[in-house]
């Protein structure tokens, strides 16, 4: 497919470490993947949600709060852009979402959007640990390093 797009969570390196990334369909509307694929779509305040399908069930789903723009040539029929949608994933995988969320204070976290080659919008989750302050700092210091030692090794050659 010509049209290549990805958009990325640049917040989430950040502010997160990231320990396990699963790929995930998105249920949408027709107004939102056209929406999507002209690029009308925002995902660094986006965030992932597990809902219990039943009262006391033990069956989760995994739901993503996204903003996709409302698209520009729709009728009174356009999507709302603030909206829950539905993750299409495996059992074994929200299974093995919901031990590592629920037994630990991890969060999952959308890092990347994109379409696939058949056409379809995918989202690329991570089981993340937020990162406190100090982590931060440390990260910034050792990228200031790399860059130096990158710069001092091009000046030898």
């Amino acid at each position: 497919m010509a049209n290549v797009l990805h958009i990325k969570n640049k917040k989430a390196r950040r502010d997160y470490e990231l320990l396990d990334k699963f790929i995930a369909g998105i249920q949408l509307y027709g107004s939102e993947i056209k929406s999507i694929r002209a690029g009308k779509v925002s995902i660094n305040d986006s965030y992932c949600v597990l809902q219990e399908r039943g009262e006391k069930s033990g069956i989760f789903e995994v739901w993503v709060k996204m903003h996709i723009a409302e698209y520009s040539h729709g009728t009174h029929f356009n999507h709302e852009p603030k909206r829950d949608r539905k993750l299409l994933l495996n059992r074994k995988e929200i299974d093995k979402l919901v031990k590592k969320v629920l037994k630990s204070a991890l969060t999952i976290v959308p890092t990347r959007l994109f379409i696939n080659e058949k056409g379809l919008a995918k989202l690329e989750i991570a089981i993340a640990r937020g990162k406190k302050y100090h982590d931060k700092r440390e990260d910034l210091k050792q990228k200031d390093d790399k860059r130096e030692m990158d710069r001092l090794k091009k000046m030898k050659l």
